[in-house]
């Protein structure tokens, strides 16, 4: 009946680790993103902080540096409204160009221009040769 219960106890605290461990990768993984407008509400609250943004780049808005691959562009909220000024360093990817959507992690500096560290491009729901 002692081994019994120690078998018990000893799975119970196994099964609530594995839990508590799955419940943090879940949470560490899913990560919410802010629209621009969204983004912009939130005024100093979120200076410094690690967020995500979506939006639109806006049209002939980019501009890269040769010299140490800085791109700098604006994002514009989906609905037209908004815009946020990003600069971002790092690899662009294929299918990012103006006017398509695109999710930009990093934070909000205090002088309202987002420093980008990730930027992932939002593919079309279908493609359209060209």
């Amino acid at each position: 009946m002692l081994k019994r219960k120690k078998f018990l106890i000893g799975g119970m605290v196994v099964f609530l680790a594995i839990a508590f461990l799955g419940y943090q990768g879940f949470t560490g993984a899913a990560t919410y993103y802010y629209e621009v407008s969204e983004l912009l509400d939130q005024g100093s609250l979120i200076y410094d902080e690690n967020v995500r943004v979506n939006g639109q780049v806006a049209p002939n808005s980019l501009e890269q540096e040769s010299i140490g691959g800085i791109l700098r562009f604006t994002l514009i909220a989906i609905d037209g409204g908004e815009s946020l000024p990003v600069v971002y360093q790092g690899i662009v990817p294929d299918t990012f160009k103006a006017g398509n959507e695109v999710i930009v992690e990093g934070y909000l500096n205090s002088d309202d221009v987002f420093q980008g560290h990730t930027l992932m491009s939002k593919c079309a729901s279908r493609y359209v040769p060209t």
